[in-house]
This record gives structure tokens, sequence and C-alpha cells, in this order.
């Protein structure tokens, strides 16, 4: 009989809880490691909709990269919208499972599973950690150079849509080569992007004023990314660990639901008109 333990220490093997923050949740959020595992949903947020997901799929674990609980709680009572799902889970028998920044540090990890989304060789991690090999973020190279609006259209193709699109920043006819990404937001690694010598930057959930100077640095052209998009493609990664590790014994899906918050966009006005110029 295979069992949730199973699987956990299939996950932790992958990306070491030692990895994580100090600051986050990650691991055994609810559910009994000795229970029988057959199915595992992966999804990259433990909402209403993906534990509606798996509880109707049969599934005893659900593997989530954001934390349900990342902060400390002091009740989990079904009269919060967070203290309801953990009710749910357990009167289901599915038990939850976060690896979030363990993941994004992790050898390969989210970075990596973004990168070859869209196309890019990894040589090396963004922000190393002091082993080299692991950290947050990812620095690799295209097969071959090409224009930054190609490229742009590139990681659109590569990516599940959400209603933000996808956004970027700087002259569309400048030469990229080598890439810097980051799953999830990551304007705090801006200046790793730059002092990396990277001709663009991929990553979520891009603010205005960093953005804003970074460019007029002289720093790598930018896209910007739904934060849900840019680490959905882990979700796949994390789907080979445990079908590796677990065998044929236990079915493992990967949600496509999209459970990016934003959900429609208004067309707006053009981008030039009347006195408005970009």
């Amino acid at each position: 009989m295979t069992t949730v333990a199973a699987a956990i220490a299939a996950l932790d093997a992958a990306y070491p809880p030692a990895l994580a923050e100090s600051w986050d949740a990650v691991g055994l959020v609810c559910g009994d490691p000795a229970d029988e595992l057959t199915k595992v949903l992966i999804c990259v947020d433990p909402v209403e909709s993906t534990v509606d997901e798996a509880i109707v799929a049969g599934a005893q674990l659900i593997v989530a990269h954001h934390p349900l609980l990342l902060r400390g709680v002091h009740g989990v009572g079904t009269d919060t919208p967070k203290g309801s799902l953990v009710h749910r889970m357990v009167r289901a028998g599915v038990a939850l499972f976060c690896a979030h920044t363990n993941a994004d540090a992790a050898d390969p990890g989210v970075s990596d599973a973004l990168a070859e989304a869209i196309g890019v060789k990894v040589t090396g991690p963004l922000n190393p950690n002091p082993d080299g090999t692991t950290g947050i973020g990812r620095v690799g190279t295209l097969d071959r150079p090409e224009p930054f609006a190609v490229f742009v259209e590139r990681v659109a193709r590569a990516l599940p849509a959400t209603a933000g699109g996808v956004r970027a920043a700087g002259d569309p006819n400048r030469r990229v080569e080598t890439v810097a990404v980051s799953g999830g937001a990551g304007d705090s690694y801006l200046a790793a992007a730059t002092a990396a010598g990277v001709d663009a930057y991929v990553t979520a959930d891009l603010r205005h004023h960093p953005a804003s100077e970074h460019l007029a640095a002289g720093g790598p052209a930018l896209v910007d990314l739904a934060h849900w998009a840019s680490e959905w493609p882990w979700c796949e990664q994390a789907a080979g660990v445990l079908r590796a590790a677990l065998g044929a014994n236990v079915d493992v899906t990967v949600s496509v639901l999209r459970t990016d918050p934003w959900t429609a966009q208004a067309a707006g006005a053009p981008t030039r008109t009347g006195r408005f110029t970009g």
C-alpha cells in the first residue's frame, strides 16, 4: 500500500524544507501521513475550486505551491474561508501538502520549469545560495537570438492565458539571447537581473516604480506575467517527481483550473489617443 507519507518523502527530497525562507510555511498542512494514497492533485493555489476538484476526483492528497496558512492563525473555524477549506479537506479525507519557497529555490525548481516552458536553457541560479546551484530564479540562454518583440510572443504562447495577459517593457527590436526568469513576484530581483547582464528578465507582479526605475537605469527588458501563470509549469515538474517515486499505483493529475484571481480586463482606450502618448 502506498501512503501519503511516501509522497511527502519524495517531495521533501526534491524540494528540501531547509531551502524554505524563514517566514514561509511549507509541508503537511492537514491530513494523516499513514492514509492510503491512490490519487494526487497538483495545483498552484489551494482554493475552493481546486479543493472541489480534488474531492470530486477522489484524491487523497493535494500538492500545492502556495501555502494555505502562511501567517499564524489561532483557529480554523468554518466561519473563515481558509478554516472552511481545512474542514472540508479533513472531512473528505484529503491531505494538503505545500512546497513554496523551498520549491522556488530547489534545483530543479519553479524557475527551472518556467525557463523550460519558454525555451530558456538554464546555466545557473539568478540569486544563488552558497552552494551555487540552488537559489531563487534562473539565468539561461535561448537557442538563438531574437528581437524582444518576438521573445515576448514566445513567452505568451508558452504559458496559460490569463485575463491580465503578458506585459512587456523595453525596445521591441532589442536583441535577446540571455534571459533571467523568476517564477512568482520577482521585482526584488531586478538588481540581480541587471548584475547578471541578461537581455531580458521574465517574472510576475512587477510594480510601476521599480520597473520604471530599473529601465531608466539601463536594466534588461522586462516581461511581466500573471503570478499564477508563471508558477503553473512547476505543477508538471512536481507531478514527475511523484510519478517517478510512486509508480503506476498512484494517479497523479495536474489541475488545469485557472486560479489567477483576475477574471477580466477592460479594453480601455488605445495606447495613443488624444493627449495621451507613450
